[in-house]
C-alpha cells in the first residue's frame, strides 16, 4: 500500500521496491541548474507550446522497448522544438540509467529532468541535472526532500494526483508542479484529473500536465485547462520523434 493506504498495481509495487534498493552516489552533487521557467518563456516566445519532451525506452504501461542511442532521441526532439527533455534513469523497469542522463545533458543546452523515484535524500546524490522528480505519493518527508534537492542546486518538480498530495506540495514549498493525469495506483489515465486539480493550484506556481497527452487535442485542453507546460513521452517515442514533437508543440 501506499501513503494514502490504497492498494499499489502489481508493477507500482515491483517499481517502488526496487527503488527502495538503490542507494545514491558517493558524492554530494551540486548542480548549476538550467531554468526551466526561462526555458517554457522561450519557447512561448518562439510561439511553441513549451513540451518536456521524455526519452523512454521502455516502461510498464508501453508494448516494446526503443533501442535508439539516446543522446540521438534527445538531439531529434530539441530539434523539433522541446522546451526541455526528461530522461528516465529507472533501470529495471523503464530501461533508464544515469548515463544516459549525463550523456544527454552535455548533448543539448535545454533543461533536463531526471525522471525517477526518488524516495531518500542519498538517492539525489547520483547524476547531475537540472530538474529532479518527487512523486508526493511516495515521499514520507517533502518539505524536507524539496529543500535537499535545492541545496545541491536542483530545481525539484513535485508531482501529485489528488488535492491532498497538492495540499502537500504547497506547503513544502514546490513551484514547479506537475499533475500526473495518471492513478499510480492503478495506472489508469483520466484527462480530468488535470482538469479538476489545476483550478487549485496558486497562480505563482509552474504548472506541468503530465501524462495521457496523445494529440493536437489533448494538448490545446491541457492548454486551456491552464498547463504551463507538458510533459509528454508515449506520443513522441512512437515513430518519427522530431516530426511527433513538433506537430504537439505547434498545436
Amino acid at each position: 500500500m501506499d501513503a494514502n493506504g490504497e492498494e499499489l498495481a502489481p508493477a507500482v509495487r515491483s517499481i517502488l521496491s526496487a527503488a527502495r534498493d538503490r542507494g545514491g552516489g558517493e558524492e554530494r552533487v551540486s548542480v548549476e541548474a538550467r531554468s526551466v521557467p526561462a526555458a517554457f518563456a522561450a519557447a512561448e516566445a518562439d510561439g511553441r507550446v513549451p513540451v518536456i519532451a521524455e526519452v523512454k525506452p521502455t516502461s510498464p504501461t508501453t508494448d516494446g522497448r526503443r533501442d535508439d542511442d539516446p543522446v540521438d532521441l534527445a538531439r531529434a526532439m530539441v530539434d523539433g522544438g522541446a522546451a526541455a527533455l526528461s530522461v528516465l534513469t529507472e533501470p529495471e523497469h523503464f530501461g533508464g540509467s544515469p548515463a544516459s542522463l549525463e550523456r544527454i545533458r552535455a548533448a543539448v543546452d535545454v533543461p533536463v529532468l531526471r525522471k525517477d523515484f526518488i524516495l531518500t535524500e542519498a538517492q539525489l546524490d547520483v547524476v547531475e541535472s537540472d530538474v529532479v522528480l518527487l512523486i508526493a505519493r511516495f515521499v514520507d518527508d517533502l518539505p524536507a526532500l524539496v529543500a535537499a534537492a535545492r541545496e545541491r542546486g536542483f530545481q525539484p518538480l513535485v508531482e501529485v494526483h489528488t488535492r491532498a498530495e497538492l495540499d502537500r506540495a504547497t506547503s513544502a514549498g514546490a513551484d514547479l508542479i506537475g499533475i500526473n493525469n495518471r492513478d499510480l495506483a492503478r495506472l489508469e489515465v483520466d484527462l480530468d484529473t488535470f482538469e479538476s486539480l489545476a483550478p487549485s493550484v496558486p497562480d505563482d506556481v509552474t504548472l506541468i500536465a503530465e501524462s495521457g497527452i496523445a494529440s493536437v487535442a489533448d494538448v490545446r485542453r491541457m492548454r486551456e485547462a491552464g498547463a504551463d507546460a507538458l510533459l509528454i513521452g508515449s506520443a513522441i517515442m512512437d515513430g518519427d520523434v522530431t516530426a511527433n514533437v513538433r506537430r504537439l508543440t505547434s498545436a
